[in-house]
């Protein structure tokens, strides 16, 4: 449906111009000052919701100071943008002229100053436009050509029609290839028999929908060389670009709408070869929800500084987003990766104060702490532990071949065995308690391990027994073995406490107090390290002497003592000063760094919640806590007489009225309408990282990306065709996206199949 410009005495429409239109602002402020400068009498009585969701307002009203062209393809309103030029007298010219729109009357005055002005503009920019006119007669630029077009469009010739719709049946294959997650190679290069031509998928496809009798791809076909590609490698790209940056548009629009967000990236994954990091938004929808989507990868980069610049460039030049709204930002990331996207933190939050540093919500707490322990045996320990259980997740045969072993293992006490083989089931390496349930498996899963890859009835082809033998080897290594036990004994003093930050909201709000008492317990191991080693070196051997694993020290290790002949250095202090004490520093330090001072203050502001409100008796302060956010609220100077309503609103409700227990609740009451500060205080609450995305249904973006990355092999993943794949339930404006590649690649007499690339007849 095309979009009317609300002006008055403009006829404007987007089906028939190339310039933007802009929604009325949300901000009540704002949007009188639009609703008062076109002065439409029958806007006056609306809403601001209202006007944002039906009324548009097209380009030539805005200053070009106020728009802002951050790419060829689309073009945003500056935060403060006001529209101040409208023809509010042309249709008095004709009395008898009929107006949808009903203009609010002029008074003589208005008119004659309205007049005058017009008159005083016009003298002073005629001198300039003959400037103008001359240099581009001598230099004209096809900018300057597209800025000062006619306002009638003229109509498209026959040949501008079918290259449109030639260019449309493309798009509408790529789309359909990127939804369904169909590589636009059906093949490697090196894979065709010398003499034979096989045509990739998109080749195919496009013969297909030929052979269906489409007519425009069929007329084109008959007219290209019997020696040019359909469609050239080149073209395909640009084309694949224009319906990425298309699509991630629509979410980045209403992200904008929505004001502030979060930034989320999860770990590192290999496209094609190359390392990138895919980044994902939060935000409060029109309808209150919170949403977690993807919007891109970004190639990752491995100088720490230079990544920080390209993820702020990307995310606020590339993706047109104002960071000044951004409210949290989470990074999960493996070992490896941890420090230099520290560093991205640590530079966004010096640019961007209110950008707070917090944990994601969909990573365990005790295992994101351990995924960043500078700690080499650390890394390799996890990544074994995520192979094991991807190995048994293999095949329902192996799980069941598992649960065969836990059964004897674990004759004498059922309860245990049957709790660890459901446990099984599930991607039980991302839990709290992971490293427990690790320690207390590990004998089955060498047992089993052991038998797969000894067994003399050949159940398993080679390929799985010799996976086994080498994860086997992996699980009775002693390092393997010290650093798990080591992991689990310190991490105990962490899991309760990360457990309540992805419980209820109430367990949010109290977890951020019990902080203190985590890091004092931390502190007094750190103090006490020598007897604390003590007791979980000697579990680690009991453990390795029960697997029948001989205790040794890692080769690197023992050849550095082989040099030094005068080294009294023991096995037990070796790995207290390798692993036990900069596994406990860093944690602590990790501790203090995820939870600032701001953070905590954040957390604290979760007392609005009215089941929080209640267990604390209704006395809470959130105000002296809000005011770190005052710069957000619509109305900040009123916030203590809302907060007191707020309270006693639910301090003396109904005996048969619930109070809301999560921040979800609270934003759809239908009466928050009437307390927009404590509205806009749950809002920027909801979307901070380490809050759980009540629905599930809108956390889509993270589990769509996670199964394209587990449905794709590497080679064929793409992040064109990914975001395509991830984001398949957004709209997509076939026209807008023709419309674009004709600017961008092709000038009007210009046919697609220029860009073609020549390959020899076969």
């Amino acid at each position: 449906m095309p979009n009317f410009c609300a002006a008055p005495n403009c006829t404007r429409k987007s089906t028939q111009s190339d310039l933007a239109f802009f929604r009325f602002p949300r901000d009540p402020t704002r949007c009188q000052k639009w609703v008062e400068n076109c002065r439409r009498a029958d806007l006056e009585d609306k809403t601001p919701d209202q006007l944002n969701k039906h009324y548009r307002l097209c380009a030539k009203h805005f200053e070009t100071s106020m728009i802002c062209r951050t790419s060829p393809y689309r073009t945003v309103l500056r935060d403060n943008a006001i529209p101040t030029i409208f023809d509010l007298t042309s249709h008095l010219n004709n009395p008898h002229s009929r107006h949808r729109k009903r203009i609010k009357e002029l008074s003589e005055d208005e008119i004659r100053t309205l007049k005058q002005k017009k008159i005083d503009e016009t003298s002073e920019q005629e001198p300039k436009h003959k400037e103008i006119n001359n240099s581009n007669a001598q230099n004209p630029s096809a900018e300057e050509v597209g800025e000062e077009q006619d306002e009638d469009i003229l109509p498209l010739t026959l040949e501008e029609k079918e290259n449109k719709e030639y260019l449309k049946s493309l798009f509408e294959i790529l789309i359909l290839m990127g939804k369904q997650n169909i590589p636009l190679d059906g093949h490697e290069t090196d894979e065709i028999p010398e003499g034979l031509f096989t045509p990739d998928n998109f080749q195919a496809l496009l013969e297909c929908r030929i052979n269906s009798g489409e007519e425009v791809l069929r007329k084109r076909f008959e007219t290209t060389a019997v020696n040019t590609l359909f469609c050239s490698k080149t073209q395909q790209k640009q084309m694949l670009e224009i319906c990425e940056s298309c699509i991630r548009e629509e979410t980045l629009r209403e992200v904008r709408d929505s004001h502030f967000f979060s930034i989320i990236t999860d770990d590192v994954v290999d496209i094609a070869g190359e390392e990138h990091l895919p980044v994902l938004v939060r935000f409060v929808d029109e309808a209150h929800n919170l949403r977690e989507e993807f919007v891109g990868f970004l190639p990752y980069e491995a100088d720490a500084e230079i990544l920080a610049v390209k993820f702020h460039t990307t995310i606020t030049e590339k993706w047109g987003l104002n960071m000044e709204y951004c409210r949290g930002q989470a990074y999960i990331v493996s070992s490896g990766f941890s420090s230099k996207m520290k560093v991205v933190a640590s530079r966004l939050l010096e640019k961007y104060p209110q950008a707070i540093y917090t944990l994601c919500s969909s990573c365990a707490l005790n295992m994101w702490l351990a995924k960043s322990v500078p700690v080499m045996g650390v890394s390799v320990a996890l990544g074994t532990i995520e192979e094991v259980c991807s190995f048994f997740h293999r095949s329902p045969q192996l799980l069941l071949e598992l649960e065969n072993v836990i059964s004897l293992l674990f004759q004498n006490n059922e309860e245990r065995g049957k709790e660890l083989k459901e446990i099984c089931h599930s991607q039980w390496t991302g839990r709290h308690d992971a490293f427990e349930i690790l320690v207390d498996l590990l004998q089955a899963l060498v047992l089993c391990l052991d038998g797969i890859n000894s067994d003399t009835n050949v159940r398993w082809n080679n390929c799985i027994a010799g996976r086994a033998f080498v994860l086997c080897s992996a699980v009775t290594d002693f390092d393997f073995i010290v650093t798990i036990v080591v992991l689990k004994n310190v991490l105990s003093f962490t899991r309760a406490f990360g457990k309540n930050l992805q419980g209820q909201t109430s367990d949010v709000f109290f977890a951020a107090s019990s902080l203190t008492a985590v890091l004092h317990s931390l502190n007094e191991v750190m103090e006490n390290i020598e007897v604390y080693h003590e007791f979980w070196f000697e579990e680690a051997t009991n453990l390795a002497t029960k697997l029948d694993i001989q205790m040794k020290l890692p080769g690197k290790f023992r050849r550095a003592q082989h040099s030094n002949l005068e080294s009294q250095l023991t096995s037990e202090s070796y790995y207290k000063e390798t692993l036990s004490v900069p596994t406990v520093e860093h944690i602590i330090q990790e501790l203090k760094d995820i939870f600032s001072e701001q953070h905590l203050k954040a957390l604290k502001c979760l007392s609005l919640v009215p089941s929080v409100m209640g267990q604390l008796k209704f006395n809470t302060s959130e105000e002296h806590h809000a005011d770190m956010y005052r710069s957000d609220l619509p109305n900040p100077d009123t916030l203590s007489a809302e907060l007191h309503c707020w309270r006693i609103k639910w301090k003396h409700r109904g005996k048969d009225i619930e109070l809301p227990s999560t921040i979800y609740e609270a934003l759809h009451l239908p009466d928050i309408k009437f307390f927009p500060n404590v509205y806009a205080l749950l809002k920027v609450l909801c979307i901070l990282p380490v809050m759980k995305v009540e629905n599930e249904r809108y956390e889509n973006g993270r589990k769509r990306l996670k199964a394209y990355l587990r449905n794709t092999l590497t080679d064929q993943r793409s992040s064109n065709l990914a975001l395509l794949n991830i984001n398949f339930d957004i709209k997509h404006d076939l026209d807008l996206m023709v419309d674009t590649y004709i600017k961008l690649y092709t000038s009007k007499s210009e046919l697609p199949t220029d860009n073609s690339e020549t390959i020899e007849n076969t």
